[in-house]
């Protein structure tokens, strides 16, 4: 997921916000990074996680600015010299991506997701299950016997959840995201909201971006507007990106998602993704491990 990305340069001093929510969860907040992160088991193995993130989180924002000029070029045959691991990790998500328009920012949520539940099981590793959602992108703990239900939205711009998926052990699903052009940040597409299940949250925050970006049908309908018009420093430049979706035809629907649903099964054959589900228009389309969708009646 690319969003705007501005850090105040204060190495020396904690920037974020941290707070503790209902059901002993835990909050911390920084610039576009939204962290709601929940950790279970004995309290004193939890609180050893949450110190553990929040020390990880503290700083990793004015990290990634250091190498944000690198972080927005586009991928090409050369690797990107990056030097921080959560940087890193940001391009190793987008590298299969990379015939195709794609920058490391494309994974930039999901991958603070990932940096810091690994801290959490670096310093607790007994933790019965974890997770850390970055705005909807979410890295996931899952033990025997104690799996998650996660929340699943039919569109960005409803907040509400209208179905679960359970992720246990047996999958090999440990990061969810879900993305958009009713979303934090730009598409080419036209999703309601692609969601995908992946082996981290770095890498389903890119196979989304990539997903959503083909939910696509040419229609009279559908606005769209240079990226740099919007954002004049958005990694997408001058791609156009799509401002609005009126009204579409059953047809441009069925389109749109076969569209959608062609690129997630080559994803899926390739072993890039655990399974995807499309929605558009409230019509719903799964691919792979994603069709263990319970709907919330």
């Amino acid at each position: 997921m690319v969003f705007p990305y501005e850090v105040t340069m204060r190495p020396s001093l904690k920037t974020h916000r941290i707070a503790r929510l209902p059901g002993n969860r835990l909050h911390l907040q920084e610039g576009p990074s939204d962290l709601v992160i929940a950790a279970f088991g004995p309290k004193p193995r939890i609180e050893r996680a949450y110190v553990a993130a929040e020390a990880r989180f503290d700083g990793l924002l004015t990290e990634l600015a250091g190498e944000l000029r690198l972080l927005r070029q586009p991928l090409d045959h050369q690797p990107p010299s990056l030097k921080g691991a959560t940087a890193q990790r940001m391009a190793r998500a987008c590298w299969a991506f990379r015939s195709q328009y794609i920058t490391p920012m494309a994974a930039v949520a999901g991958a603070v997701a990932d940096t810091v539940l690994s801290a959490m099981l670096a310093a607790e590793p007994r933790l019965e299950r974890a997770y850390v959602n970055n705005g909807g992108d979410i890295a996931l703990h899952v033990t025997p016997g104690y799996p998650l239900d996660i929340g699943v939205v039919p569109s960005l711009a409803r907040a509400r959840p209208e179905g679960f998926l359970r992720l246990d052990p047996a999958s090999h699903a440990r990061g969810i995201a879900t993305s958009g052009w009713r979303g934090r940040s730009f598409s080419l597409g036209i999703a309601d909201a692609v969601t995908v299940l992946a082996r981290s949250a770095a890498e389903a925050d890119a196979a989304a971006t990539v997903i959503a970006n083909a939910v696509d049908v040419k229609d009279a309908a559908i606005l769209r507007r240079p990226a740099r018009e919007l954002d004049p420093d958005n990694d997408l430049r001058g791609l156009a990106v799509t401002v609005e979706v009126g009204p579409l035809s059953p047809t441009a629907v069925a389109t749109a998602l076969e569209n959608g649903v062609r690129v997630a099964q080559l994803l899926l054959s390739e072993g890039l993704i655990e399974g995807a589900l499309l929605a558009l228009a409230d019509e719903w389309r799964s691919v792979g491990g994603a069709t263990s969708l319970t709907t919330s009646g």
